[in-house]
C-alpha cells in the first residue's frame, strides 16, 4: 500500500470512533453482551427463547460511563447464562433511539429492565445478578424461557433414590442454606454443559442431609454414572471453585455453539471415534512437555517457515530475532539450544540481504552432521494432545513455548544483552512481529495484533510481561470458549483451574478475582525450567566417535551398517547448498571431542569422500581448493614475471637516453 493510502487509512480509523457514535466507546463488538439499538430491541427481546437483562444508559451519563466496567463484568461473569438470559445494552443518547427509550419510559440513566420490568436495584454484580436468578426462578410456565434449568430445591424424596442408580451422567446435588444462591448460579454456570445435572437441595431437608452426612455447608454430593457417590471435595467454598470442578469432570463438555442441543451421547461418540494414527499419552496437567516445545519449533521452522521460498527485509529480520530469541532463553534439552545458537549465528554473519528457506532447512535437518545438534522431526503432543485431529496441537504449543520464554527472560534478564532485543517486552514483541507474519491462521494473527497494539505499550517489566501474555491466553479462551475449534475433552476455560492453584482464585463483592500475586508465582513454577518434563521427547541419533588414531579398522560390518544407515538418510548425496547459498560462513570448526570425521558412502577406494570436521567438506571439495590454490600461483607467478620483464626494458630504455 501507498504510503499516502496508509496515513490516509490510519486517519479514517482514528477519526471512526467519533462517527460511530458513543455506543462503540462504551461497549464493543467483542464484549460478551449484544449491542442494541431501535430496529434490534423488540426483534431480539420478543421472539427470543431467553429472557433478556438491558441497560438502557446515556453515553453523555458520567456515571455510566464509569459503570461500564462493572456492566462488562457482570457480562463476563455471566457469560455461560446466555440460553436463560442474556446482557445487553442500548444507547439513549443516540438519535435513533430516542422513540424506543421514550417508549419504554426511560427517565434516568442507567435502568435496569427484564421483561418489560423496570428495575433499580443495587448496582454491585452480585445483587444484579441475584436479581437475575430470581426473575428466573420466579417465571411462570407460560412465559419461562425454554432452555431455563429448574432452579427450585429438590426433596429428600426426590434425590435420596438417586443414589445407587447407574445413569449416563453425573449428578451433582448442592446442599446449601435456604438463603444461599450459590446452587442456583452453579445450575446456570452448567447451563452450557452436557455430562453433569446439577440439583439443590436445601440444608433443612433433615434425612437428605443425614442420609448424604453434611458437614458443612454449601457442599456438593456427587453421584457417578457407575452408581457410586462421594463428596467433591473442595478447597474454597465458592461458586467458582464448585463450577470449575464439575466441569473438569471426565465425560463433561460444553455444547458447541452450531450444536447446542445435541445430546451428551452424540458428544461421547464423537469423542470415542477420533481417527487419530497418534495413540493417546498419560500426562500430568501441571508439568509442561519439552515434546510440545520442541514439536512447535518443528513446526514452525520446518513446516510453517518452510511455506516461504525465501526470507528478505522484515520478514528475514523477524526470523532473525525469534531464532535469537529462542536461543537465548530456551531452558530445554541442549542439543535444542545448540541448534538454536548455530542457526544463530550462521544468520548474523550473513552479509545477505536474502536467505533461501531451503539453506535454513539443510541447517535445521543437519545436513553439516554437527556433533550435538538436534531437533527432532515429528509432532508428539503430550501436553497439547487433542481429543481428536486438528484440535489443540501447534496453537497450544505456540503459546506455551512464548509463556516458557516470558519466564525465562525475567530468570535471565541478561540473557538478551547486545542482542538489539533489549527493548520493554521483548519477548511479546517478537511474538506479536512472528504472529503477524508467519502465523498461519491469518484472522487470529490479527486479533492478537490488535490486543497487542491497544495494550502492549503498557507492559514495562518483566513480570507484567508475564502477566499479560496470561490474560491474553484467557481472553482468547473466552473468546473462543464453545466454538468449533473448542477441544470438548479439553474445554476452554479460565486458567489455571482451582486444582492447579486454589491460591489464584479469590471472591469480592459475589465475583471472581484473580490474586495476581499468586498467578504470578504459580506461572514462574509452571513455566520455569524445573517443571519442564522430557518425558516423551524423541532421542537425538549417536553418533560414532572416531576410532583412535594409530588403530586399524578392525569392525568392518559395523562400519558397514553406519554406512547404510548413512546412505538412507542421505538419500541424495551431495546435494550442494551452494547451489542456493554458501552455508560455511559463520560456521566454526568444532573442537575438541567435536571433532568427527565421519566416512562418506562408498568410501574404501580413491573414489570415496571424506567428511572432514563435521563441515560437510568432502574430497571434491578438497581438491577444488587444492586447484584454486595452483591456479591462484601460477597467475601470481605470470604477473611476477610480466612485471620483471616491463622492468628491465624500462631500465634499458631509459640508459640510452642517457648516453
Amino acid at each position: 500500500m501507498p504510503r499516502r493510502l496508509r496515513l490516509a487509512a490510519a486517519v479514517l480509523l482514528w477519526l471512526l470512533p467519533g462517527c460511530l457514535g458513543a455506543s462503540t466507546r462504551l461497549y464493543a463488538e467483542e464484549d460478551p453482551l449484544r449491542i442494541l439499538g431501535s430496529l434490534s430491541l423488540r426483534p431480539t427481546v420478543t421472539n427470543s427463547s431467553s429472557a433478556w437483562l438491558v441497560q438502557f444508559y446515556s453515553s453523555w451519563c458520567g456515571h455510566c460511563i464509569q459503570y461500564s466496567s462493572t456492566w462488562k463484568a457482570l457480562a463476563q461473569d455471566v457469560q455461560d447464562w446466555q440460553q436463560a438470559m442474556g446482557v445487553a445494552v442500548l444507547d439513549c443518547a443516540q438519535e435513533e433511539n430516542f422513540d424506543v427509550c421514550k417508549e419504554y419510559g426511560i427517565k434516568f440513566y442507567p435502568t435496569f429492565k427484564v421483561s418489560h420490568m423496570t428495575h433499580s436495584p443495587d448496582r454491585e454484580i452480585r445483587s444484579i445478578r441475584q436479581l437475575m436468578v430470581n426473575v428466573l426462578q420466579n417465571h411462570t410456565r407460560l412465559d419461562r424461557p425454554d432452555h431455563c434449568p429448574p432452579l427450585d430445591p429438590y426433596s429428600s424424596g426426590q434425590l435420596l433414590p438417586l443414589l445407587g442408580q447407574r445413569s449416563d451422567h453425573y449428578t451433582a446435588i448442592i446442599v446449601e442454606d435456604p438463603d444461599s444462591y450459590v446452587g442456583r448460579e452453579v445450575i446456570l454456570d452448567l447451563l452450557q454443559f452436557s455430562g453433569v445435572e446439577v440439583k439443590r437441595a436445601l440444608s433443612s431437608d433433615r434425612p437428605l442431609v443425614d442420609a448424604l452426612h453434611v458437614t458443612a455447608l454449601p457442599t456438593v454430593h456427587l453421584l457417578h454414572p457407575n452408581g457410586t457417590h462421594t463428596h467433591l471435595h473442595v478447597q474454597k467454598r465458592l461458586r467458582f471453585f464448585f463450577s470449575s470442578l464439575l466441569r473438569t469432570l471426565p465425560g463433561v463438555q460444553r455444547r458447541s455453539r452450531s450444536s447446542s442441543s445435541s445430546s451428551f451421547n452424540a458428544h461421547t461418540g464423537a469423542l470415542s471415534d477420533t481417527h487419530s494414527p497418534e495413540p493417546w499419552r498419560d500426562m500430568d496437567r501441571s508439568r509442561v512437555y519439552t515434546a510440545d516445545l520442541e514439536s512447535a519449533l518443528h513446526y514452525v521452522l520446518r513446516v510453517e517457515l518452510a511455506t516461504h521460498d525465501a526470507l528478505e527485509g522484515e520478514e528475514l529480520k523477524i526470523f532473525k530475532d525469534f531464532v535469537t530469541l529462542v536461543a537465548k532463553l530456551y531452558p530445554g534439552r541442549a542439543s535444542v539450544v545448540k541448534l538454536m545458537e548455530t542457526l544463530s549465528d550462521w544468520l548474523l554473519s550473513l552479509p545477505l540481504q536474502r536467505i533461501p528457506y531451503q539453506a535454513v532447512l539443510d541447517l535445521v535437518d543437519n545436513k553439516m552432521r554437527i556433533a550435538g545438534v538436534f531437533l527432532g522431526a515429528e509432532l508428539r503432543w503430550v501436553g497439547c494432545q487433542g481429543s481428536k485431529p486438528g484440535l489443540r496441537g501447534y496453537p497450544c504449543a505456540l503459546w506455551t513455548l512464548f509463556h516458557v520464554l516470558t519466564v525465562q527472560h525475567e530468570a535471565t534478564p541478561t540473557a538478551l544483552d547486545n542482542t538489539g532485543l533489549e527493548g520493554a517486552a521483548p519477548v511479546l514483541q517478537v511474538m506479536r512481529r512472528y504472529i503477524r507474519t508467519f502465523f498461519g491462521c491469518e484472522e487470529c494473527g490479527r486479533h492478537f495484533d490488535q490486543a497487542a497494539a491497544g495494550h502492549l505499550e503498557q507492559v514495562k517489566s518483566n513480570e507484567e510481561q508475564i502477566l499479560w501474555l496470561w490474560n491474553q491466553h484467557n481472553q482468547v479462551n473466552y473468546r473462543l470458549a464453545g466454538s468449533l475449534s473448542d477441544d470438548p475433552l479439553f474445554p476452554k476455560a479460565s486458567w489455571p483451574s482451582p486444582s492447579l492453584c486454589a491460591s489464584c482464585h479469590e471472591e469480592k463483592n459475589g465475583i471472581h478475582v484473580w490474586n495476581q500475586d499468586q498467578v504470578l508465582s504459580f506461572l514462574r513454577r509452571h513455566y520455569g525450567a524445573s517443571n519442564l518434563s522430557p518425558q516423551y521427547a524423541l532421542s537425538p541419533p549417536r553418533l560414532t566417535p572416531p576410532p583412535p588414531t594409530g588403530r586399524k579398522h578392525t569392525d568392518r560390518p559395523k562400519q558397514e551398517e553406519e554406512e547404510k544407515e548413512y546412505q538412507e538418510e542421505r538419500k541424495e548425496p551431495d546435494r550442494k547448498v551452494e547451489e542456493q547459498l554458501d552455508l560455511r560462513p559463520g560456521l566454526q570448526p568444532l573442537r575438541g571431542e567435536d571433532q568427527v570425521e565421519v566416512q562418506r558412502p562408498g568410501s574404501g577406494g580413491a573414489g570415496g569422500g571424506v567428511r572432514i570436521l563435521g563441515l560437510g567438506f568432502n574430497s571434491v571439495d578438497m581438491s577444488l581448493c587444492v586447484v584454486l590454490y595452483i591456479c591462484s600461483c601460477l597467475f601470481l607467478m605470470l604477473l611476477f614475471f610480466f612485471f620483471k620483464v616491463r622492468s628491465r626494458r624500462w631500465k634499458l630504455r631509459h640508459s640510452r637516453l642517457h648516453v
